[in-house]
């Protein structure tokens, strides 16, 4: 499985779950260098070693997401901003999953937490990927995750104060209850140049091993 893994608590908890389950596990980062510094991807990567004594060895595909989350802010509606950043970042996980031969991808979601994580959201980034997306603290509360990440040794890791791709360019009133044919209807005048960007952006991974 391709774990989407941010700087976040809710990420590592959610990778550490399905390697529970005996799930060999590689984990995709989103940065956005210049927004985001060298300190957030060091802190990234702490997490992925603490990860190691439950998933064994992870290899963290790196991606640059700067160059959409640019076009996004200039060309689209700042409501969407999130979801529609949501349904490129899930179209480029399920690209590499597919080159690297893996079945799903997992996330840290967990229901109504954000405005990404409603139910209409999540069906909205969902529409974009054909594998299955697996959520195993869809239905936890953040106390919950908290708990667990810090009974598995993430949680001190992940209250570092370095941001993450997500952080930047923040709609301050992102939509909550999208309609799946409105969102594809504000992306049709980045028609000609999404694909070129995805590929773009899958240009840039660099693989680090971990453990």
């Amino acid at each position: 499985g391709l774990l989407m893994l941010s700087g976040g608590i809710d990420s590592p908890v959610a990778g550490c779950m399905m390697a529970k389950r005996g799930l060999e596990i590689e984990a995709l980062h989103f940065e956005s260098f210049p927004y985001t510094s060298e300190r957030a991807r060091e802190k990234v990567m702490t997490l992925a070693e603490e990860m190691c004594e439950f998933c064994g060895r992870i290899y963290v595909h790196v991606i640059s997401l700067t160059h959409i989350q640019e076009e996004l802010r200039d060309n689209c509606e700042e409501d969407y901003f999130t979801l529609l950043l949501r349904r490129y970042m899930m179209t480029i996980a399920s690209r590499l999953a597919g080159d690297h031969d893996s079945k799903c991808l997992i996330t840290g979601e967990s229901l109504g937490q954000v405005a990404s994580q409603t139910m209409e959201a999540l069906t909205c980034t969902d529409a974009v990927v054909s594998m299955p997306v697996f959520r195993p603290l869809i239905g936890n509360d953040k106390q919950e995750i908290i708990t667990i990440a810090e009974q598995i040794g993430t949680f001190e890791t992940s209250i570092l104060p370095y941001e993450d791709c997500c952080t930047i360019f923040v709609a301050k009133h992102p939509v909550t209850h999208p309609i799946l044919s409105v969102i594809e209807k504000s992306e049709t005048h980045l028609e000609e140049k999404i694909e070129e960007m995805i590929k773009e952006a899958l240009d840039t991974v660099e693989v680090v091993q971990v453990g």
